[in-house]
């Protein structure tokens, strides 16, 4: 499988050379609310053309297909609607698959593309969106994670392993959440976007306390992105635990808004404009453990947040965030995530591979080694398993 030239893609790391300013990124438009999805159309209707392609899986097109397709037609965005079925990793034999389907059901270039489903959906989309040089709207389905709002995708290898980032130039012209839908969701999902928009503000608070530290996308962390991030994670802590609740009863409260805009917007903005450090590289690290396969993106980030805190010596804001983990049921410990505290030689993978050459590891204020990694996933496991004993 041969990936696209380099020159396609954009490296933060590289385009402004050694002189780093501050950059902040957002999508052009972001809105949420019950029932927005009727209104797609009105949001993309300045990008309008001859057709329009969905993306998504079969199950979702058969969901909110329809309320797309008329949305899309009735208010002038497009004249024909097309979907094509994703199949469920962002991977470059995914995209090449997508491809394909596109070619053979579209001629010449859509006029946008719409992107539904998670995190994984919407990645694989953004690569093709780029791809064409066509506009992006994303609809997101789960409020797992902050994938909606940015402008770069992580893809997976077709084991789940994590394969590498890949960053862009622009982020979605639109991003459409439909609160309604997100409600409808497993509460999995919605509690996995809570473990991975913990990180925002303590990998954000990391790279601006590093002065090499740098943003996704390119730049260094500006104020109102670590200010985003900390509403982000307080809005976690104050509504988190009533959201879980809510979330039971299918219905749309004030606590389950709060928390899909902490998920998908306030996460989204505070880590592309404020920085990845280590939690997400210990993510990545921990795709490389076979155990830890089943366990989706938002679960492995919250113990990886642990750990991040304990490199830093934050042992008691560490234990309050392993409380409200265990409190809306997400993993605080290395059992959790189908790893066992006496594979050593496991959790070295996973160390060395967190710290890999290019991860956002080193985005962290202090010298990062594979050793210091391993020592502080096992001091995480032991505040994980004490405080879910209390």
């Amino acid at each position: 499988m041969s990936h696209f030239p380099p020159e396609l893609f954009f490296s933060p790391h590289k385009t402004f050379g050694p002189l780093r300013y501050k950059i902040f990124s957002s999508p052009h438009k972001y809105a949420q609310g019950k029932g927005i999805i009727q209104y797609l159309g009105l949001f993309v209707k300045p990008l309008q053309g001859d057709t329009a392609v969905v993306v998504c899986s079969p199950s979702r097109q058969s969901s909110v297909g329809r309320s797309i397709e008329e949305s899309l037609t009735k208010h002038g965005a497009a004249k024909q609607v097309v979907f094509v079925n994703f199949g469920g990793e962002c991977s470059w034999e995914e995209l090449e698959n997508v491809n394909n389907q596109l070619k053979g059901k579209v001629k010449g270039k859509p006029a946008f593309i719409v992107a539904v489903g998670g995190g994984k959906a919407v990645d694989l989309v953004r690569a093709l969106a780029h791809q064409l040089d066509v506009q992006l709207a994303v609809v997101p389905t789960l409020a797992s994670n902050d994938a909606p709002c940015a402008a770069c995708s992580v893809f997976y290898k077709p084991d789940g392993k994590f394969d590498e980032y890949v960053y862009y130039p622009t982020d979605p012209y639109c991003v459409i959440v439909d609160s309604e839908i997100i409600a409808k969701a497993p509460k999995r999902y919605l509690v996995s976007g809570m473990g991975d928009a913990m990180s925002t503000y303590y990998e954000a608070d990391a790279c601006m306390r590093a002065s090499y530290g740098i943003n996704p996308v390119g730049g260094r962390p500006t104020e109102a992105a670590v200010a985003l991030a900390k509403l982000c994670r307080d809005l976690l802590f104050e509504y988190g635990v009533q959201a879980v609740k809510d979330i039971d009863r299918g219905e749309v409260t004030e606590a389950i808004e709060k928390i899909i805009e902490a998920n998908t917007l306030l996460s989204g903005l505070g880590f592309e404009s404020g920085g990845l450090a280590a939690a997400h590289a210990i993510h990545n690290g921990l795709t490389a453990h076979e155990g830890s396969h089943e366990y989706i993106h938002g679960e492995k980030v919250a113990f990886s947040t642990i750990v991040q805190l304990c490199m830093e010596q934050k042992l008691d804001e560490a234990k309050k965030v392993a409380k409200f983990f265990v409190q809306v049921g997400l993993p605080v410990c290395l059992s959790d995530l189908g790893i066992s505290a006496s594979d050593l030689q496991g959790i070295q993978l996973v160390s060395e591979r967190s710290c890999a050459s290019g991860e956002s590891i080193y985005n962290m204020p202090f010298k990062v080694t594979p050793d210091m990694v391993r020592e502080n996933i096992l001091s995480a496991d032991k505040i994980g398993v004490s405080v879910k004993g209390q």
